[in-house]
C-alpha cells in the first residue's frame, strides 16, 4: 500500500515537472446560504471542497469536469439538527484573458445531489431522518492567481431542485442559492 501511494505521488509530481500547463486543481471554500429559500433562511456554512480537471484546450477556453462537495447545518432549533451534504459535479468552461492573465472567469453547468441528514431529540429518545432531494444546478466564478500555483475566488451557484410530492411547488421551496469564497491550489 506505501509503494503504491508513493509511486502515485511520484509519477504525479513527474507530470508536473513537465506539464506546460496545469490541468488539475483543488479548493477549499466556505459556502454561505442566502436569499428567500429554504437554505438561505436556514442553513449556515460549514465547508466546501473541491476539484477540477481540465481536459480540453480550445484558446482562449478550457473544458473542464469538476466535483464540489459541500457540509451546511441547520441547528436554529434546541431539539433538532439538520446537516445538508451537497455533492455537484459538473462541466465548467474557463476563460483566459490575455490582457489580465490573473483573472479567470468561468461558467458550468451541472447536477446537484443534496442529502438532508435530521435528527430530532425528543422526550421519548432520538429520531433520524435522511432526505435526498436533487436537481439543476448552474456555476458562474472568477479566481484570481496569487501566485503561478495558488488562487483565490469566489463563486455562485444556483440551485433548481426538482418538484417534490409532498413539498409546495414554490421558489422558496425549489430555488438554492449560494456564495463560495476560498483558496485553491493548481497541481
Amino acid at each position: 500500500m506505501k509503494k503504491s501511494a508513493l509511486l502515485v505521488v511520484i509519477l504525479i509530481s513527474c507530470c508536473q515537472l513537465f506539464s506546460q500547463d496545469s490541468k488539475i486543481s483543488f479548493e477549499l471554500n466556505y459556502p454561505i446560504p442566502f436569499g428567500d429559500n429554504f437554505l438561505g433562511d436556514n442553513y449556515v456554512g460549514i465547508i466546501d471542497v473541491g476539484a477540477d480537471y481540465r481536459f480540453v484546450k480550445l484558446t482562449p477556453v478550457k473544458i473542464g469536469a469538476s466535483l464540489n462537495g459541500n457540509i451546511l447545518i441547520n441547528d436554529k432549533f434546541e431539539t433538532s439538527e439538520t446537516t445538508a451534504y451537497i455533492l455537484q459535479p459538473r462541466i465548467f468552461g474557463e476563460l483566459t484573458i490575455e490582457s489580465i492573465k490573473k483573472l479567470r472567469p468561468s461558467v458550468g453547468i451541472g447536477y446537484t445531489v443534496m442529502i438532508l441528514d435530521s435528527s430530532i431529540t425528543t422526550n421519548t429518545g432520538e429520531l433520524n431522518d435522511t432526505e435526498t432531494l436533487n436537481g439543476f444546478n448552474l456555476n458562474v466564478g472568477i479566481a484570481y492567481n496569487i501566485t503561478k500555483k495558488f488562487f483565490a475566488q469566489i463563486q455562485y451557484d444556483f440551485i433548481r431542485l426538482s418538484e417534490e410530492d409532498n413539498v409546495p411547488d414554490i421558489a422558496f421551496n425549489r430555488n438554492a442559492n449560494l456564495l463560495k469564497i476560498g483558496l485553491g491550489y493548481r497541481l
